[in-house]
């Protein structure tokens, strides 16, 4: 026992949701910053190039970047670790009928980590077709920078890919709404009295990222040409 109390408190379960939340907080925040930034192509070719070119010169990018990886590997072993442990808790003990309500959670709960797997897929597969995608130049008030608005139009419409980035981006607005709802508890904010508010800013989060996100293929696929 007095082992267990002097251990650090990133290595007690409770230090290790603390760890998951904000790592996920980071994320969230990333998500729907970008999310804001990829609306930019409804505007205008130019004002969209201009974003991108702003980013890649802006100094930020590559910190922004480390950061975000460390969070998503961070998340991803704390998520693992938290699993394991949990599972281990319990032992052999299987529910001999599967929980119902509050106890058995919802769907999205169960199916976390599935979530998340595909979704980190989707990930590494968007990062690999836009940012390591054809490089095309364009001039924007007398600036010369990468074409990212005519890669966008090339790859939306690919009936496919959007049918694709469709399944994901609902599945990420699914696996945001349990996961904001799921920081706030781990942070400490989540209480009876602030618990209600708190679900309906995290379904509101989820829709909101996921239709912002789906605006930009849809956008492409059945308006732009």
């Amino acid at each position: 026992m007095e082992a267990m109390a002097s251990r650090p408190f990133y290595r007690t379960s409770i230090g290790k949701k603390h760890i998951m939340g904000i790592s996920a907080a980071i994320w969230a925040g990333f998500v729907l910053t970008h999310m804001a930034g990829n609306m930019l192509i409804l505007v205008s070719a130019g004002a969209y190039n201009k974003y991108g070119h702003t980013l890649v010169n802006s100094g930020i990018l590559i910190p922004a970047e480390i950061v975000l990886v460390l969070a998503l590997l961070t998340h991803v072993v704390m998520a693992i670790v938290l699993t394991v442990e949990n599972r281990r808790a319990r032992g052999n003990q299987r529910y001999a009928v599967t929980p119902k309500g509050e106890k058995g959670g919802s769907l999205a709960s169960r199916t976390m980590a599935i979530q998340g797997s595909i979704i980190l897929a989707f990930l590494i597969y968007h990062i690999i077709t836009f940012k390591y995608g054809p490089v095309y130049q364009t001039t924007v008030e007398g600036v010369v920078m990468r074409d990212l608005h005519r890669l966008i139009l090339e790859v939306f419409h690919q009936p496919i890919y959007v049918a694709w980035y469709t399944v994901c981006l609902i599945l990420l607005g699914f696996h945001l709404k349990h996961g904001v709802a799921s920081t706030f508890q781990s942070l400490g904010f989540k209480n009876d009295h602030y618990a209600p508010i708190i679900q309906k800013l995290s379904v509101a989060y989820g829709v909101i990222v996921a239709l912002g996100f789906l605006s930009q293929p849809f956008y492409v696929y059945f308006i732009a040409g």
